[in-house]
């Protein structure tokens, strides 16, 4: 009769409760970025654009027009073009835009800093309020509270953020002079400040200049408070729903029996069960604030990603679109890989 070796056994339930669960994880992760390099090379070949003839222009030349279509690749095999493809996304070639004259790096380097800005700053204080909202809501369900939570959680989805937008300029810059207006910067200090980081608030501060602080804080507070009211819309509203569920359940009616307290409840047994689901609940808000900030950064004229990405779709600038698309999905997988690696890491149930 044989026996089973202990270290062997040790071995095998190491492999199958952490290594096998971060390897599973980081092989989607690469797979979904493969995807996502097929489906821009697929995009970028079925748009009705011609590279080649948007390069020469329409009164080139067939000889030209050819030469274009041989620099660019364009007269090798789609699995040919694809390599090629995935060989200048390594190197970090995303091609020149039109509108620039610039290679679609370096402008993303310039316009991307200015987004992640105004994200972070939004998500920041659309987090506070919204966990805080939630927590309001579930700590006396049914209560004033809980009414107010979601009727603010119901404005936000419901409100037009364009209309929101322009509207807070209406009434905060035109009227009451409250906020800076368009821009990061007025006039006088975007052509003498120096942006070495990219980030407008970390460069006015190293200025030493509060006046400069002042106007940067006077132009991020405006669309922060559009942004961040659309991310608290969702983070209260999702995790309203999720710490509601788990307030019904059998632990929190047997702590309510045994005297604790519903503030004593909520901190310290339903927040530490749903932390893994709120982790993925700020990701995912954390990722439509990056991807959806175009109209917000259109109205009030803010130079990042979004306000790029829609002046290259007007101009059909396909090396420009391409990149910023790439961008943001590789910004999103990352997001929501690094969500769910930090799920697992707090939740032991999810391994």
């Amino acid at each position: 009769m044989t026996q089973s070796n202990p270290s062997s056994g040790a071995l095998r339930r190491f492999w199958t409760s952490r290594l096998q669960p971060w390897l599973s994880g980081f092989l989607s992760f690469l797979l979904t970025l493969c995807g996502l390099l097929i489906f821009t090379f697929i995009l970028s070949r079925a748009a009705p654009i011609d590279p080649a003839l948007q390069l020469v222009g329409d009164h080139a030349s067939e000889a030209t027009y050819q030469q274009a279509r041989h620099q660019l690749g364009l007269d090798k095999s789609l699995p040919m073009q694809f390599l090629t493809y995935v060989e200048k996304m390594a190197h970090g070639d995303l091609g020149v835009s039109q509108i620039t004259q610039q290679p679609v790096v370096n402008d993303l380097k310039q316009a991307f800093p200015a987004t992640i800005e105004l994200a972070t700053v939004a998500m920041f204080f659309g987090a506070l309020f919204g966990i805080l909202l939630a927590s309001l809501a579930v700590y006396k369900p049914g209560s004033i509270l809980d009414h107010a939570a979601r009727l603010i959680s119901l404005l936000g989805y419901s409100v037009p953020v364009f209309w929101l937008g322009l509207l807070g300029l209406l009434l905060f810059y035109a009227t009451l002079h409250w906020s800076a207006g368009p821009g990061r910067l007025d006039d006088i200090y975007t052509y003498t400040m120096e942006y070495n980081s990219g980030f407008v608030l970390f460069d006015a501060f190293r200025t030493g200049d509060p006046e400069i602080m002042l106007n940067a804080i006077g132009h991020l507070w405006l669309p922060v408070a559009v942004l961040a009211l659309l991310s608290m819309a969702s983070i209260t509203r999702l995790l309203r729903a999720v710490m509601l569920e788990e307030s019904n359940k059998e632990y929190v009616t047997l702590a309510l029996a045994k005297g604790a307290t519903r503030a004593r409840i909520l901190f310290f047994h339903i927040f530490p069960n749903v932390l893994g689901t709120m982790i993925t609940i700020l990701a995912l808000s954390y990722t439509s604030l990056l991807e959806g900030a175009v109209l917000t950064e259109t109205v009030f004229a803010w130079p990042g990603l979004g306000r790029y990405l829609t002046s290259a779709l007007f101009a059909s600038d396909t090396a420009a679109v391409l990149g910023s698309t790439l961008l943001i999905g590789t910004c999103f997988v990352t997001l929501n890989a690094l969500a769910d690696a930090l799920t697992r890491w707090v939740d032991p149930r999810t391994r």
